[in-house]
């Protein structure tokens, strides 16, 4: 954030006090630590000849959007498993292997794949570093989609979230679907699609 001082040009003696403000925030949504700094404001006071000058000055604070990103949340992946290993108990050894394998497939996502929410769009990013997704391989095009093109978004089902659906004109201008399973925290999620993309038809998770 700029910030300026307001300077006289008188030859006299000057007192200036100048006050600057940090403070650090946490976003409900995830751990990183955001550091803003406000700049209230400065005075110059100057006496000449009997007379006080006093000019001050007010910055304004910046208004910007934190970038939200949902924490992950194995509770899919752990119950798919869980249910491998009942198929595999009962014998049944071709659903226990399909479920088995969705389920350590969406374990290995939940552990790299991030849903980011800045100011103006979603994006999919991978790993710790937060590197890109590069192109979706389904539709074609960079895995990030500005909120003012979202049409309508869902969660299924709101008490426990196991699938997110949107649909944007950003890929396509007749709409393009999504579907993404829900392996980040459900109630963070509902909450910042909400502030960010509009409400839902569904209510939100409890």
């Amino acid at each position: 954030m700029a910030s300026a001082l307001l300077s006289l040009p008188l030859t006299c003696s000057q007192g200036k006090e100048a006050i600057v403000y940090g403070a650090y925030k946490r976003s409900v949504f995830c751990k990183t630590r955001l550091y803003s700094k406000r700049f209230v404001g400065s005075k110059s006071i100057c006496v000449h000849q009997s007379f006080i000058v006093v000019a001050s000055m007010v910055g304004r604070k910046e208004k910007k959007t934190d970038i939200v990103i949902p924490e992950p949340d194995y509770r899919i992946p752990v119950v798919l498993l869980g249910i491998a290993g009942g198929f595999v108990y009962l014998d049944n050894l071709l659903p226990a292997a399909t479920t088995g394998l969705l389920g350590l497939l969406l374990l290995f996502q939940t552990t790299r794949v991030r849903f980011i929410f800045d100011d103006e769009a979603l994006e999919v990013r991978i790993g710790e570093q937060l590197q890109e997704s590069g192109e979706n391989i389904f539709v074609g095009g960079k895995n990030r989609w500005r909120y003012s093109t979202f049409v309508n978004w869902e969660f299924w089902w709101p008490q426990f979230p196991i699938l997110v659906y949107f649909k944007e004109t950003q890929t396509k201008p007749e709409g393009q679907i999504h579907f993404f399973p829900v392996i980040f925290n459900g109630k963070q999620l509902y909450d910042v699609m909400v502030e960010r993309a509009g409400p839902s038809k569904t209510s939100g998770p409890k």
